[in-house]
């Protein structure tokens, strides 16, 4: 992927952005972890402005935490929101923003390919609410204006799940938007850094803040950005209902991980690139879902790309003998973290039939996914290399 020209001054202005916090009280370095259940009112008066929402203070832990209240800024400074909201997942996020916006009778479209679990949601919950459904080609902008006509939300993922389809957002936010269509976009693979969706008119953005936002494999969490009207129906409706809340302890631990994420994505990027391109040459792999290899206009709104991608192999590679000869990467869901994972489709494919994303889009039993983590690309491509060659024939 050639370097947009964008993309250096990004790095910059969020490096610098995250390194610093502003009126903490005592000015720390670190923002403090309120570990509290609930806050008290010094009058009377206090109280009420809070309630009537005069004034906005924590209440109780379930609602606003000053720690949580810091990732939410945070976040909202990254994509160029208004507001943010923050939940102990991203399925409570995901839950929670299209429960909030949709009611009996709307219709859904969705592109193919969507996270599993969003999957899992609009198959199992959405119709018991009288919510539809319908899936289309995101690769295929037409295809996705003509079904907008009846919509009520378009739910983008660009790149998708699994195989890495791309969109076209501006075309896409702007013929939603002539429809009066409210546009909801994952953008966990890109990151703030790397994709800033509401720029080119999207209305809302999720993260899984699991992956690159929180970088070491030890938090689970979830953030919706957008602007402050959007963000308050999610307020006011599902967020405290849902109980979805967010710990003082994990938005510390997210606070953290985000003061290395201009550091931590190009290297990802950079091992990621070497190792994909590897793979494309090798007589073993029949295909690589990459975006940096697409020629999809999507790729215009990417400033860089991160270290989750996946390739498909041919018939003489033995996918489980493959997956077992792996030494330095591990066999794990998720992604994001320090560490190179693997996930073979020939195992997902084995989950629950009926609600299983890779299966209704058809995903390939040959198709692998990596996440190439920080370890040295090297010892990387070694390991790749040596359990193609070596232990699947």
């Amino acid at each position: 992927m050639s370097a947009h020209p964008d993309r250096a001054r990004r790095l910059a202005e969020v490096a610098t952005l995250l390194a610093h916090d502003e009126n903490l009280p005592f000015d720390p370095v670190v923002p403090p972890i309120y570990q509290t259940s609930l806050f008290t009112f010094r009058s009377y008066r206090d109280m009420e402005e809070t309630f009537s929402g005069r004034a906005r203070r924590p209440v109780y832990s379930r609602g606003d935490n000053p720690t949580v209240m810091e990732f939410e800024k945070r976040i909202a400074q990254l994509e160029g929101a208004e507001a943010s909201r923050a939940f102990s997942s991203g399925m409570g996020a995901i839950s929670a923003t299209v429960l909030a916006l949709l009611r009996a009778g709307d219709r859904v479209l969705a592109v193919r390919h969507v996270y599993s679990d969003t999957f899992r949601l609009f198959q199992r919950l959405l119709p018991k609410f009288g919510i539809a459904v319908d899936y289309v080609d995101g690769t295929d902008a037409e295809a996705v204006i003509r079904g907008l006509s009846t919509a009520r939300m378009l739910f983008l993922e660009s790149p998708t799940s699994m195989v890495f389809e791309l969109q076209d957002l501006p075309k896409l936010a702007a013929a939603a938007r002539a429809h009066g269509v409210v546009t909801v976009l994952d953008n966990s693979w890109a990151t703030p850094v790397f994709q800033q969706p509401l720029l080119h008119g999207v209305d809302l953005v999720l993260h899984s803040a699991s992956k690159y936002i929180g970088g070491h494999s030890d938090t689970v969490a979830g953030v919706v950005s957008g602007s402050a009207a959007l963000i308050q129906q999610i307020n006011q409706t599902t967020y405290s209902m849902f109980g979805a809340k967010l710990s003082p302890f994990e938005a510390w631990l997210l606070l953290r991980g985000l003061r290395t994420l201009t550091l931590r994505l190009p290297r990802h990027e950079a091992s990621a690139l070497v190792i994909a391109d590897r793979l494309r040459q090798h007589p073993m792999v029949s295909r690589i879902h990459h975006p940096a290899f697409s020629n999809h206009p999507g790729r215009e709104t990417l400033l860089g790309s991160t270290g989750l991608f996946s390739f498909e192999v041919d018939e003489r590679v033995d996918v489980p003998r493959f997956i077992d000869a792996l030494q330095l990467f591990r066999i794990g869901v998720s992604w994001g973290g320090h560490e190179s994972l693997v996930v073979p489709a020939m195992a997902s494919l084995h989950q629950t039939p009926d609600y299983n994303a890779l299966a209704r889009f058809s995903v390939s039993p040959r198709l692998i996914r990596l996440h190439v983590g920080l370890e040295d690309v090297e010892s990387l491509w070694s390991d790749l290399e040596r359990a193609l060659t070596q232990e699947t024939l």
